[in-house]
């Protein structure tokens, strides 16, 4: 078991996501960072696919109730078990009674915690992935007690560990595809979208993040299509919005571009104020 004594300002438990309910009006939700959650799960020797733990900005603690294998992954929020500073992307053991402590990251968003044989809450349609009023928690609050899978008869490779390239975390530019509506915009429209650095706005969560720079359009109304966690959106006031992975199923705003996977989850590592460029991949190379 793993106790909650200090929540930061969003902790879930969440894994790839619940796919192919999208026509029951069920998003995908899922690890914002599949990346650093994947990493994770790859070093205990778990699925990929295997429950973690996200922490959005830290400053969260946790007591391990049991002798666990470990892994913390994603942005730095500098680790210390019982006081002592940890190597992230690396695997740990962690004794019962031993505390994590999470402070403010150094640099990204999102930290993912790992346990060996992932965490055992409910699945749903698929999937432990929380998300209000799909499951029935959504949120992991202070005092909550979290079950872990009993550590007895696991081998793993205490000494593995990763470098990470702090581009992921860094990245000034952010891959896409053309959306469905981009050859509805004019020439310089699409300059805009390619050449302009675009700033998140205080509008951002695991639903969408909004831009601050704006692209004037005048295109029409159209009828709501399906849209996808990395689909960006250009509202009428020219306002950009990219979705993320607990987005909507459907939308009535022109899809004009598409995150790679690999964007999406680099975008999930930026936030308030923080900048970048779109990147335009050619799907035929």
């Amino acid at each position: 078991m793993i106790r909650v004594i200090s929540a930061g300002i969003y902790i879930a438990v969440q894994d790839l996501g619940r796919q192919g309910y999208g026509h029951l009006g069920v998003p995908i939700s899922g690890v914002m960072d599949s990346y650093s959650a994947k990493l994770a799960n790859h070093l205990l020797g778990n699925n990929e696919n295997e429950s973690v733990l996200e922490i959005t900005l830290g400053n969260t603690i946790l007591v391990f109730e049991n002798k666990l294998s470990i892994v913390i992954s994603g942005a730095d929020t500098q680790p210390m078990i019982s006081d002592n500073m940890v190597n992230m992307n690396r695997v740990l053991e962690v004794n019962t009674g031993d505390v994590l402590k999470l402070g403010k990251p150094l640099y990204g968003v999102r930290t993912y915690v790992a346990v060996k044989g992932g965490f055992q809450t409910e699945k749903v349609l698929g999937s432990k992935s929380w998300f209000k009023n799909v499951t029935e928690q959504f949120l992991v609050k202070k005092g909550d007690v979290l079950p872990v899978s009993p550590q007895k008869g696991f081998k793993t490779l205490k000494n593995a560990s990763v470098r990470v390239d702090k581009e992921h975390f860094d990245a000034r530019f952010i891959e896409v595809y053309k959306g469905p509506e981009f050859d509805l915009l004019s020439e310089k429209q699409q300059n805009e979208l390619k050449n302009t650095v675009f700033t998140i706005s205080k509008d951002n969560n695991r639903m969408g993040y909004r831009l601050v720079e704006t692209v004037e359009n005048e295109l029409g109304s159209m009828l709501t299509s399906s849209v996808l966690p990395g689909t960006v959106q250009l509202t009428p006031s020219g306002t950009l919005i990219v979705l993320m992975r607990d987005c909507q199923v459907t939308g009535g705003y022109p899809r004009v571009l598409q995150l790679t996977e690999n964007a999406i989850d680099r975008l999930s590592q930026k936030s308030t104020n923080d900048t970048f460029q779109f990147k335009l991949v050619d799907l035929n190379l």
